[in-house]
């Protein structure tokens, strides 16, 4: 149920995976592009799932969300080791010029205050951001705990850190594009009862523990 591309590896892959065996679909978890390109697949239908979205309201014109979140995600202020933004809070942050991955989201309330407040770049990728907070191109960086971690130590990225304050918590759900041919009410249906299996069963606890030990076991 995805198009041309690589195929993914992690925990959110074994998860849709796994929810697509349980409603009785093969689901190919595969790369697409970054993030921003992810979101226009979407709108388009030229993918059919996502596992691992936020949810906001203007992704609700062209997503179905399936119920339960899946697992919760801890979004990060990231700067380097021998700077001291002191942050604590989101206005900590005003008149600072940070960094983010194109067309992310890290929830509702937040990226209202951003839009409004902060001065944030955005950069086609995760590892080009790391790379440019590194070099010094910015003060901080805005991106999920785990990701920014395993995505430092593959770019052996080493002077950078995160505030133990955390921008915002967020869900992160399974959804559907609107214009997926797969999407139909008896495929949804199905779907959900996975997902709600999956999750009654803290199956993604597991898996998540597992990817960690096999990230750590590849980058050792």
């Amino acid at each position: 149920m995805a198009k041309d591309g690589h195929t993914l590896q992690g925990a959110a892959a074994d998860f849709i995976k796994r929810a697509g065996e349980l409603a009785g679909v093969e689901v190919d978890v595969v790369y697409s592009g970054n993030w921003g390109r992810v979101q226009q697949h979407m709108r388009d239908g030229t993918i059919d799932l996502i596992a691992g979205a936020f949810l906001t309201l203007p992704r609700l014109e062209y997503m179905d969300y399936f119920y339960p979140a899946f697992q919760g995600t801890r979004t990060m202020i990231w700067t380097r080791d021998n700077l001291d933004l002191r942050y604590s809070q989101w206005s900590d942050l005003v008149g600072i010029d940070g960094l983010t991955v194109i067309n992310n989201s890290f929830g509702q309330a937040f990226d209202t205050y951003a839009r409004h407040n902060l001065t944030i770049s955005e950069v086609p990728s995760l590892e080009q951001g790391l790379q440019m907070l590194s070099l010094g191109r910015a003060e901080y960086l805005i991106y999920e705990e785990f990701p920014g971690k395993a995505v430092a130590a593959h770019e052996n990225i080493t002077n950078i850190r995160s505030y133990d304050t955390p921008v915002s918590t967020e869900n992160l759900y399974l959804t559907m594009s609107h214009k997926s041919e797969c999407n139909t009410g008896e495929l949804r249906g199905r779907l959900s009862r996975a997902v709600f299996d999956l999750v009654s069963r803290n199956v993604m606890t597991e898996m998540l523990e597992a990817s960690i030990q096999e990230w750590g076991d590849q980058t050792n």
